[in-house]
């Protein structure tokens, strides 16, 4: 009876105990530049990057935050200084408070139109507190480990946790020309939330990618890769893609940005792939070169902004969800 009672206390105290907190990402659609909205299971957000200006991509922001009961975005992350990256952020910032501002230091573009985007945004980034990131720095959010591995065209030098293995596809690595944009400044990031991964390398170019994984793969293998440089070919080589393996990709591109064929290619013909999701369909590439409809988040070139919904449970397994169609597939 002693037994009986405690198996049914037990199960009793089962029932009401508060279902495993998820760790969600909003791929939110900004028509070919990046915001990507995490919130880790402790409650607090990451914004990392900001669309456009023009009010269009800071209010679809916006009302994405609401939907996840947001009052606040705790971290912005500002991957590099192009105006598909920070153009929408003074427009955000009027639509909800923003409390911590982290990039990767000056702007070293020196046209006029790089000066006035950056002067913006300084502008903004004074109301709040300014953190200033270098490779191997993390982000101070309960519940995840968001470390830096590229920013102001460095790298980390140390492998992350379980990498550093000597990648046989460097061999086959070609270089391109010496990039000094503001791209290949770009802050990227591994966010880790137990057995799951995500990295985010925002526009990356094509040398400091293969500096990531050349000669050993300092990364290593992970669960979702946010597809680089919103699937544009100057970005996206097979020798970084086919060496982190990624289970699940998600493409930010626009109806006529990014996607090219090559990138595209590169990320299907991944070894282990198992799911590859779209934020739009790509006009130019045909039906041969874009996913499935059914795992593209809008169809129309003019569209209403459907964004794709991830969550991550601690083992590993995740969800990616489309809010054009409903559809949600697991990943195990």
């Amino acid at each position: 009876m002693r037994i009986l009672l405690t198996l049914l206390l037990s199960v009793s105290a089962a029932a009401v105990l508060p279902a495993a907190k998820t760790l969600d990402v909003y791929f939110i659609d900004v028509e070919g530049g990046q915001s990507t909205l995490i919130i880790s299971p402790s409650g607090e957000s990451l914004l990392v990057d900001t669309g456009w200006p023009g009010g269009r991509d800071a209010g679809r922001i916006a009302a994405v935050a609401k939907k996840a009961g947001l009052k606040r975005i705790d971290y912005v992350l500002v991957t590099h200084y192009h105006l598909d990256h920070v153009g929408g952020l003074p427009e955000l910032a009027e639509l909800i408070p923003i409390v911590n501002f982290v990039d990767h230091g000056e702007n070293l573009e020196d046209s006029k139109g790089a000066r006035e985007l950056y002067e913006k945004y300084v502008k903004v980034r004074e109301k709040g507190k300014h953190i200033l990131v270098k490779p191997g720095d993390r982000l101070p959010i309960k519940g995840i480990d968001v470390q830096v591995v590229a920013a102001a065209g460095e790298r980390i030098t140390t492998p992350l946790a379980g990498a550093g293995q000597p990648n046989p596809l460097c061999s086959a690595a070609s270089q391109r020309p010496v990039d000094t944009s503001e791209n290949g400044k770009s802050v990227g990031n591994m966010l880790t939330f137990g057995k799951f991964r995500l990295v985010n390398l925002a526009d990356l170019t094509w040398n400091k990618e293969i500096e990531l994984v050349c000669p050993n793969n300092l990364v290593g293998t992970v669960d979702l890769y946010l597809v680089t440089h919103h699937g544009m070919n100057l970005s996206g080589s097979p020798v970084i893609v086919h060496a982190i393996k990624p289970r699940v990709a998600v493409m930010n591109n626009g109806a006529r940005k990014g996607a090219s064929p090559e990138a595209w290619e590169t990320v299907h013909t991944s070894p282990g792939l198992e799911g590859f999701w779209q934020l739009h369909y790509a006009v130019a590439n045909g039906k041969e070169k874009n996913v499935s409809e059914e795992y593209i988040a809008n169809l129309e070139e003019k569209c209403e902004g459907h964004y794709l919904k991830l969550s991550a449970q601690r083992n590993g397994t995740f969800t990616v969800t489309n809010t054009r169609n409903g559809l949600v597939k697991t990943y195990r």
